[in-house]
């Protein structure tokens, strides 16, 4: 069976924290996946206090380790503030500013970023939260560069997810940094979560009822995967789904968040990934495979969506690695 990771995840956990927050960093990080075949992170829960009450009183969490967990975590996770008007405790904002201080991973969930942001480490960082918090957010931290329509942001060491769904989408992303494209695709398969959603793609997604009647996208999506070595466009997608371009492009919008053009891009470079994952050194290969055309295309989306080259990336998550 393997072994824990070397990589701690530390999850500080408040009076107040939602359970649902809290349940997706220890589904994703403190489950055990011996399907995976790698070393999963080593994974604590911590509080400032011996018992915590979650949100509502629904239950009281104890047996957890104090704040001093923090100190030794290379991922510390706020999942949520109970109230994001009442300030932090002193505790808890002295261990996050240790952790930022030693060059620990910081995350936040939804109001998370409060947490951050009082603690002082979201200074002249990108950072989102939650919609219906953004403007109180604004106006107290005029510092951090807000991006409030974004489901998350990621600015290297300090990631901040917006609502609680969000997070979903930011542990993979996670996942996805720290073991690939094809290990993210396993978990989220694993989780039945079809497919995580790009960290740019709008929190707020309008699904009106349709007057008629509508097939979902699902279909032409499934299509369109199977067929990413082609010369696809977005014409063809409409195509598929019997309708017109600008049709096309507001059901991409309501249903999913995105562009048809920016959909199938993020799939071209997941395909890339995962080919490099499974040893294919060849670049032009990997470009054709995934439709992404030149070797030099491959390069800037590569290291566009991944902050890696296409050699770098296969070091850190190829078949040697």
């Amino acid at each position: 069976m393997p072994q824990e990771s070397s990589h701690r995840v530390v999850v500080v956990v408040d009076d107040g924290s939602n359970p649902f927050e809290l349940g997706v960093a220890t589904e994703l990080f403190g489950l055990r996946r011996p399907e995976l075949g790698i070393p999963w992170y080593s994974f604590a829960l911590c509080a400032a206090v011996p018992a915590v009450t979650m949100h509502l009183g629904m239950f009281t969490l104890s047996g957890v380790a104090g704040l001093e967990a923090v100190d030794t975590a290379d991922t510390v996770i706020v999942p949520n503030r109970p109230d994001p008007e009442v300030p932090a405790g002193p505790a808890v904002l002295d261990a996050i500013r240790r952790a930022e201080r030693r060059g620990a991973r910081l995350v936040s969930f939804c109001t998370g970023a409060f947490t951050l942001a009082e603690a002082g480490v979201l200074d002249g960082r990108r950072a989102t939260t939650h919609w219906r918090w953004a403007a109180e957010f604004a106006r107290r931290f005029p510092l951090v560069a807000l991006e409030p329509d974004v489901l998350f942001v990621d600015d290297g060491s300090v990631l901040t997810a917006a609502g609680s769904a969000a997070a979903l989408d930011l542990g993979l992303h996670l996942v996805q940094r720290d073991h690939g494209a094809e290990v993210a695709t396993a978990v989220s398969r694993r989780l039945v979560f079809g497919g995580h959603r790009d960290g740019g793609q709008r929190q707020f997604v309008e699904r009106p009822l349709p007057a008629v009647p509508d097939s979902s996208l699902g279909t032409v999506l499934d299509w369109a995967r199977t067929r990413l070595d082609r010369p696809l466009s977005v014409a063809d997608l409409a195509a598929r789904a019997a309708t017109s371009q600008a049709t096309l492009h507001r059901r991409f919008q309501a249903e999913l968040g995105t562009t048809p053009l920016t959909w199938l891009t993020t799939e071209r470079i997941t395909l890339a990934c995962r080919l490099i994952e499974r040893g294919e050194v060849r670049l032009d290969r990997v470009a054709a495979a995934s439709g992404l055309g030149t070797a030099a295309n491959l390069r800037a989306q590569l290291r566009r969506h991944t902050g890696l080259t296409p050699s770098e990336y296969r070091k850190r998550f190829g078949p040697a690695a």
